[in-house]
């Protein structure tokens, strides 16, 4: 037979395209369209239905960028339709390829009722099937006109992406506004196409089943007739049968679907909009539910239906409905999809805890699965977490975006820290926005890397990263995919259906240890570094504002502010969504965080003034105490307590032979050259240098940085080829006050300044550095570099509840591709006997590489800290202005002096007037077990809440004891419930003694006396 297989899929192109796609909707009428424009932001739904609209036609330009223009949609349906099915055909002028990324729409009826959302791909809306004729219709739309960010050639800087600077230009023309027939044969004709046309090129070309699926396709063209589609095509559909009807193979790959729309909290859109898209989302998952008996929609993130709980209560009706049928499911068990390298312990740990608990108090559903599947790689502290929290499975699918390395496996255990294991899925089809296209459900089964072992995925189904959600198309092919010879199998199932059929099928599954490291978007450890210093700012202001309330509560009977401190978590986890703390939103969004930040500060300062007020005492008659929030003592003032601090001798300065100063505490002696940079960092007691001979430290260096693509995400490997040393000084002075010797330098380079304070303080073994930048750089990368005399081929990175190692040098692909990686705290290294600690109060990227030295033969290893970038995209302005950073430089520390110094820089102490000395509420009597959270227990029972964990990554053994009556103590989770199968603590005298493994967490519940 002559080879006529080309012929036949240009054919089913064509015909699809011109004749049968267009007979879906055979007849229409225009409706009558008018339109009012809010003024400013969006208006409450009641004051857009009421709101007397202008006329606007077809063609029409409409929508400043981000503006709200509410349109009324009116008509009748003709008397001739009687009998039909019609539709409402709502099209503000969408670009199909664009769902989520560009105008979108709320449907209400006159009363308020939420009907459907309406996107680029889904622009209907049903008015009756059958109709009787004559029905008026008339309908409501909450019309978004958001601004396309991210266009055809992206990554252009661009003005829209903020309000102030967007202007007023109309973004968009009304271009289809009727009433119209559905024919659902010809619809159905469609979907039957396009899955089999789909399925056939995806098959062998030397296959039967190919050439079958070939042939019925050509006697269904041959059935249909060009002038009369609707009329012929339910023969066409008879010609399909057949092949449709063909089951799959028993060895099959099996795809359980869920549907899926996920929603970025904020991106290239503010939060305000968010709030908005889900609304429109959820009408139409709802809506689609009760069209679809086997259909099931997974939604994540608890803030997301915390918004619409607030701001669209009647869409929530409808949510709250679907929950409650087990159809709609509320997934994740997190507050919302964060980034999870940043956020730290305490943090990380509350976004399960707010997650779960208002999945539990509104729907008393609590998750078994983490659902983060666009989140930029996993730190390895995690997996503790999750399971602390009461989760046992995770998934993912952004590890497929790695550049240099496939990853191994798609389901696996995931092993942290502490060596909590989490059974794990990537989902194969490589995409969170399954459409279900026959290349997406082919690439899924070709993918699956566990064939033989497994045999099951899953497939987030639906538009996301904007939202939209899953599509009537989208469900008619799966049924279509549901048992069909040469395709994976695909059923709906819930995620908690798929995970527990997987993980029953793969009981050894494969162990994957450590991080997951995404090798792409690495400079979103460095991106808007005011966000990043807000959210760790935020952190430990929340850690004490709930330490010293407690602590007053507890001693003073200051009264505990749970439902402030309740909210400002929130906000605070909320910021560190995956496109917001790591710096890849909209200018809007990172306008916004910063007068969000600078509000919890005052907020959570209040609390801890008025709490430290309530225990100081008399502040007239008292002197200056100190309260220590940091975990370890301090000059001379425990954790958690008040008392007059203890001095250490003083610093001297001197000045240097050649230029510069010397700095000397009798620990340390720094010497900061001419230049200004740090020639030697001595270590008096070990008579050791830190500072690599030839080299200088806290040497500032910057690099061009305009990436392959994704600017604010991305750090390209090349961008090492070209730097620049900044050497030359404006000022180097010397600064001396109260024993404290300091050095002040100052530097010009292209548009920018830069001024640094090196501190050396009494009793300090560490170097302080200040650093102020006034910034106006455009795509450039400031560093500073930190060369070390030390010869170590890991070294030390903080994470949640402990520490990940990573090696210095670049044996694999793998360890090369970790040209920049994240920290919390401190970086450490160390030699047998002697290490060296580089500590923060705000940064997270960092690099370390190594060299061995031609002259000597030593190993030069340097660390180095990434303090800020300037990409123009999406937000053109990024990082221009002023910031500040604190860095210290630690030698002889080991890890333990590295926990304490990252926690003190982040923590400093708070002087207050009293007469009163505060006895800590806990304490500890191991450094390596660090408390990491006093608190009031959130059931307002009055019990309070330690939790800790092993920060040296050994084993150890403590005694906390607690400065009141305890009069019982329990083993919880998270969320601060019993752990029913862990043994009782052991208490006594009013203390527990623990024995932990290394980076174990522990919760400790202790009842009051």
């Amino acid at each position: 037979m002559h080879d006529d297989r080309a012929l036949v899929e240009g054919r089913l192109k064509r015909v699809l395209d011109e004749r049968i796609r267009p007979a879906v909707y055979p007849e229409s009428v225009p409706l009558d369209v008018a339109v009012w424009n809010a003024p400013g932001e969006p208006v409450p739904v009641a004051e857009g239905l009421a709101a007397t609209p202008e006329p606007i036609a077809v063609g029409d330009a409409w929508g400043a960028p981000w503006g709200t223009s509410w349109f009324r949609v009116t008509g009748t349906v003709p008397a001739e339709w009687a009998g039909k099915s019609v539709e409402a055909i709502l099209d503000l002028g969408f670009d199909e390829n664009m769902p989520g990324f560009q105008c979108e729409g709320l449907v209400y009826r006159p009363d308020g009722t939420p009907v459907k959302g309406l996107n680029p791909r889904n622009q209907w809306v049903r008015i009756g099937a059958p109709v009787s004729g004559g029905e008026e219709v008339r309908l409501h739309i909450e019309g978004a006109s958001n601004p396309v960010i991210l266009d055809y050639h992206p990554f252009l800087p661009t003005r829209l992406g903020d309000k102030e600077t967007a202007g007023t230009e109309p973004q968009y023309k009304l271009a289809r506004m009727d009433l119209a027939v559905f024919d659902e044969t010809v619809w159905q004709l469609v979907q039957d196409l396009e899955v089999l046309g789909e399925l056939m090129a995806e098959l062998p070309v030397d296959g039967a089943r190919r050439w079958d699926v070939l042939r019925a396709v050509g006697r269904a063209l041959d059935a249909v007739d060009l002038q009369d589609v609707n009329g012929t095509a339910a023969a066409a559909r008879e010609q399909l049968a057949g092949v449709l009807a063909s089951p799959a193979t028993p060895s099959a790959h099996r795809i359980s679907a869920v549907g899926h729309a996920h929603i970025d909290s904020a991106w290239l859109w503010p939060l305000r909009e968010t709030v908005r898209k889900v609304a429109r989302t959820t009408s139409n998952m709802t809506a689609l539910l009760e069209d679809e008996p086997e259909f099931v929609f997974a939604m994540s993130q608890a803030q997301q239906f915390a918004w619409i709980k607030e701001h669209r209560p009647e869409v929530y009706a409808k949510v709250k409905e679907a929950v409650s049928d087990g159809r709609f499911v509320p997934s994740g068990g997190m507050w919302v999809e964060s980034d999870t390298n940043m956020p730290g312990s305490e943090a990380m740990a509350r976004q399960f805890v707010h997650g779960k608990r208002f999945f539990l108090d509104e729907f008393g559903i609590e998750n078994d699965e983490a659902w983060l599947p666009d989140t930029f790689g996993f730190a390895a502290g995690l997996p503790q977490i999750i399971k602390a929290a009461g989760s046992k499975w995770l998934l993912t699918q952004k590890i497929s975006w790695s550049q240099t390395n496939k990853f191994p496996h798609h389901t696996f255990q995931w092993e942290g820290i502490d060596g909590t294991r989490i059974f794990t899925h990537f989902p194969p089809v490589d995409t969170y926005n399954c459409s279900m296209k026959g290349s997406e459900i082919a690439h899924a089964a070709k993918n699956f890397k566990d064939k033989g072992v497994a045999e099951h995925s899953l497939a987030p189904t639906g538009w996301g990263d904007g939202g939209g959600g899953t599509t009537r198309e989208m469900i008619a092919k799966a049924a279509r995919l549901r048992d069909l010879e040469g395709s994976a199998t695909v059923t709906w199932e819930t995620p908690t259906d798929f995970f527990t059929k997987a993980e029953a099928e793969y009981p050894n599954a494969p162990v994957w240890v450590g991080e997951l490291y995404l090798e792409l978007h690495r400079a979103t450890l460095t991106s808007q570094a005011k966000t990043k210093q807000g959210n760790r700012r935020s952190e430990h202001l929340l850690r004490e504002a709930e330490l010293w309330a407690a602590t007053a509560a507890v001693r003073a009977g200051f009264s505990y502010p749970y439902e402030q401190l309740d909210r400002i978590w929130k906000t605070v986890l909320l910021h560190q969504f995956h496109d917001i703390l790591p710096g890849s939103s909209i200018a809007w969004v990172h306008r916004e965080a910063e007068k969000t930040y600078a509000a919890v500060a005052a907020e959570l300062n209040g609390i801890i003034d008025a709490a430290q007020r309530a225990l100081a005492g008399d502040a007239s008659a008292g002197s200056e105490l100190v309260f220590n929030g940091a975990p370890h003592q301090r000059n001379g003032v425990a954790f958690g307590g008040a008392s007059a601090p203890v001095a250490g001798p003083a610093a001297r300065l001197t000045a240097r032979e050649g230029g510069g100063f010397v700095l000397d505490n009798g620990l340390l002696r720094i010497e900061v050259d001419g230049r200004g940079l740090v020639v030697s960092a001595y270590d008096i007691e070990a008579d050791r240098e830190s500072v690599a001979p030839g080299s200088a430290a806290n040497l500032l260096q910057i690099h061009p940085d305009f990436p392959n693509m994704w600017d604010a995400w991305d750090v390209d490997e090349f961008y090492r080829n070209t730097v620049t040393d900044l050497t030359d000084a404006d000022e180097v002075s010397p600064v001396e006050d109260a024993g404290t010797v300091a050095v002040r330098v100052v530097r010009s380079f292209g548009e920018s300044k830069v001024s640094q304070l090196l501190t050396l303080a009494p009793g300090a073994k560490l170097l302080d550095i200040a650093t102020e930048v006034d910034w106006h750089e455009t795509e450039k990368f400031l560093k500073a570099a930190f060369p070390l005399d030390v010869h170590a081929e890991r070294y030390a990175s903080e994470t949640q509840f402990g520490h990940f190692y990573r090696p210095t040098h670049t044996n694999t692909s793998w360890e090369a591709a970790k040209f920049e990686a994240c920290n919390h705290r401190f970086v450490h290294l160390e030699e047998p006997g002697w290490g060296v600690a580089l500590v923060n109060d705000s940064t997270y990227g960092h690099d370390v590489t190594r060299t061995v030295r031609a002259d000597d033969g030593g190993t030069t290893t340097t660390v180095r800290v990434s303090l800020l970038r300037a990409p123009r995209f999406p937000d053109p302005e990024t990082d221009q202005g002023v910031h500040r950073f604190r860095h210290a430089l630690a030698p002889g520390a080991s890890v333990t002096d590295a926990v304490r110094e990252g926690y003190r820089v982040n923590l400093p102490e708070r002087r207050v007037t009293g007469d009163a000395e505060v006895a800590p509420l806990v304490s500890v009597d191991n450094d390596a077990v660090v408390v990491s959270a006093v608190k009031l227990a959130d059931d307002a029972s009055g019990d309070v809440v330690v939790r800790l964990y092993e920060a040296a990554g050994g084993r150890a053994r403590a005694r906390v004891a607690a400065g009141f009556e305890v009069a019982g103590a329990v083993a919880t989770d998270l969320l601060e419930r019993t752990l029913e199968d862990a043994p009782l603590p052991e208490l006594a005298d009013g203390a527990v003694r623990l024995t932990l493994r290394p980076f174990e967490l522990v919760t400790l519940r202790l009842k009051r006396g």
